[in-house]
């Protein structure tokens, strides 16, 4: 079992910028393809962005494409989202997770992964 532990959420105008933690348990992190996705009030979850086990390979979603990053410190076992020139629109819960199984490269869809963290808020001030 894996538990996922997201912080660094908050609020912060236009145009600031947050990082987002994800820790987890487990000695397996390291073989984990990780993602982030959120979900704004009223709407459905949505993808954000994806990194593979080794970090080499990342993929994101088109709004945010350019202004967020995904790393990982495996030796951490966290898993971070860098966000930069942030909008009132990226108001929204952020959850990781975590995909244990082999097959998909850049897993975009809820049920691509195992496991999830319960989120952190972040707002976005205009």
């Amino acid at each position: 079992q894996v538990q996922l532990v997201e912080s660094g959420g908050g609020l912060v105008q236009a145009g600031g910028s947050l990082r987002l933690s994800c820790a987890a348990s487990g000695r397996t992190f390291s073989s984990y393809t990780m993602g982030w996705f959120r979900q704004a009030p009223g709407k459905e979850r949505e993808f954000v962005a994806t990194i593979r086990w080794s970090g080499g390979g990342t993929y994101y979603a088109d709004s945010v494409k350019g202004r967020f990053t995904i790393s990982r410190d495996n030796a951490k076992n966290t898993v971070y989202l860098q966000m930069n020139s942030l909008k009132p629109e990226d108001t929204a819960v952020y959850s990781c997770a975590a995909r244990s199984r082999v097959g998909s490269y850049y897993p975009r869809a809820e049920y691509e992964y195992d496991y999830w963290g319960q989120g952190t808020q972040v707002t976005v001030s205009s």
